[in-house]
């Protein structure tokens, strides 16, 4: 069984003609793209995006993609992509549905899993930096206080 998210974020694309084969079709590579704009998101969301990571001293390369197609996504075609924070103590893992944004029908799920890797010396990390951890946690007690005060976040 899927993993839920403790944090989600969702972005609409709609599919440009560039994306698209000659039957119309999105072609297989760019539902990556797709996941990277979702994936953008939900790390600006959590206050801890690219720019940060650098910053801070990390990058965080993907080691692992996965994508399971149940159905073409077609030119023209308004897709949600919903990515959600499954893991960020050790590495950083997200899962990802597209759906058509009409019917919400479910087309392709994925997961993509990122580590820390230092800049100064290249080293993997074991565990993730708390620069990282602390901005989820911050993120996730700001969510909390949202819903006890009644607001949707």
């Amino acid at each position: 069984m899927r993993a839920s998210g403790v944090l989600a974020a969702e972005i609409d694309v709609t599919v440009p003609f560039f994306d698209v084969d000659s039957m119309d079709v999105v072609w297989h590579g760019h539902y990556v793209k797709y996941l990277e704009i979702a994936r953008c998101a939900l790390l600006d969301d959590l206050g801890h995006n690219y720019r940060r990571m650098k910053e801070t001293g990390y990058v965080w390369p993907i080691i692992d993609l996965q994508l399971r197609y149940a159905r073409a996504a077609r030119f023209g075609q308004t897709l949600r992509v919903r990515a959600e924070l499954v893991e960020w103590q050790n590495r950083l893992k997200i899962h990802y549905t597209l759906s058509d944004a009409s019917s919400g029908e479910r087309l392709t799920r994925a997961s993509t899993i990122q580590v820390a890797v230092s800049l100064v010396d290249g080293e993997m990390q074991l565990v993730s930096p708390t620069v990282f951890t602390d901005d989820v946690d911050r993120r996730l007690a700001h969510r909390s206080q949202d819903r006890s005060a009644g607001s949707t976040p």
